[in-house]
């Protein structure tokens, strides 16, 4: 089937508007990650700061702390039903390949584990790009590659196994996962100065079903299709990735040691 980047906005926005608040309840899992981005960034008070495939306003809500009063921290999301989980933000819906803004309207952007989900991430890049200012600096994060990210890839090997190949064709979130790929694509954006650094974080779990809960937590688009399938195969797969836990089982359940890329760049 070939790839239909409307169909898989449509489903991607329709999974993160289900699971809502609950995306915002199972942060604190991933704080570490917001940390590091935020620490990529260099923050400081006065600027103006977009917050790009935010969720509920994570990493918005974290930057005001340090912006200020006179400062601006914009959190902007395709899906509505994440931006209603933070009603104290300013807000805006968008899809992040064709940006509301004009050119040179933030002197940060930030992007948190979103950039694998823009079909077009060139596109993306480039709106990035153009709504820095000269002297801004873009900070962003992606998945790992496969093997490293087992928070993730987990799920996602019970589902290949248990499930026949998706209806819908989903650019795979760990495209981004070298880092000399990244740097490529930055590069073909037009950013310099690129840094790319790895970050590892653990996540605990006390049984399979809580992992199960918190993947299905996590994961839009995947979230929405799985909601469609019979109650049935629903409990089967959160019974049955018990076998592809088993490799990070501890005393108290399991630990997942996972990786992330955190990026930061400049416009040329």
């Amino acid at each position: 089937m070939s790839f239909n980047s409307t169909q898989f906005k449509k489903l991607e926005r329709a999974g993160y508007n289900r699971i809502g608040a609950r995306y915002q309840a199972a942060s604190a899992a991933r704080q570490s990650i917001s940390d590091s981005l935020l620490a990529a960034a260099r923050l400081e008070p006065g600027q103006r700061l977009l917050d790009l495939a935010s969720g509920p306003g994570l990493l918005a809500r974290e930057a005001r702390k340090t912006l200020g009063d006179d400062g601006l921290a914009i959190a902007s999301d395709i899906s509505e039903g994440q931006l209603a989980c933070c009603p104290d933000l300013l807000r805006v819906a968008a899809d992040g390949e064709a940006l509301p803004f004009a050119e040179d309207s933030f002197e940060r952007v930030l992007c948190g584990l979103g950039l694998m989900f823009f079909p077009d991430e060139q596109a993306a890049l480039r709106e990035m790009r153009r709504v820095l200012s000269p002297e801004g600096r873009l900070a962003l994060s992606v998945w790992g590659r496969a093997e490293d990210v087992p928070l993730v890839e987990t799920a996602l090997a019970c589902m290949r196994r248990m499930l026949p190949p998706p209806k819908v064709v989903r650019p795979s979130i760990f495209r981004f996962g070298d880092a000399d790929e990244l740097a490529r694509r930055l590069t073909s954006a037009e950013f310099s100065g690129i840094e790319i650094r790895p970050f590892r974080f653990a996540v605990n779990f006390k049984d399979a079903a809580s992992y199960w809960q918190g993947f299905l937590d996590l994961a839009g688009g995947a979230a929405e299709s799985l909601s469609r399938l019979p109650a049935e195969k629903q409990n089967e797969l959160a019974r049955s990735v018990a076998d592809e836990l088993k490799p990070h089982a501890v005393a108290s359940g399991y630990r997942l040691t996972s990786t992330v890329l955190v990026a930061t760049a400049s416009p040329v």
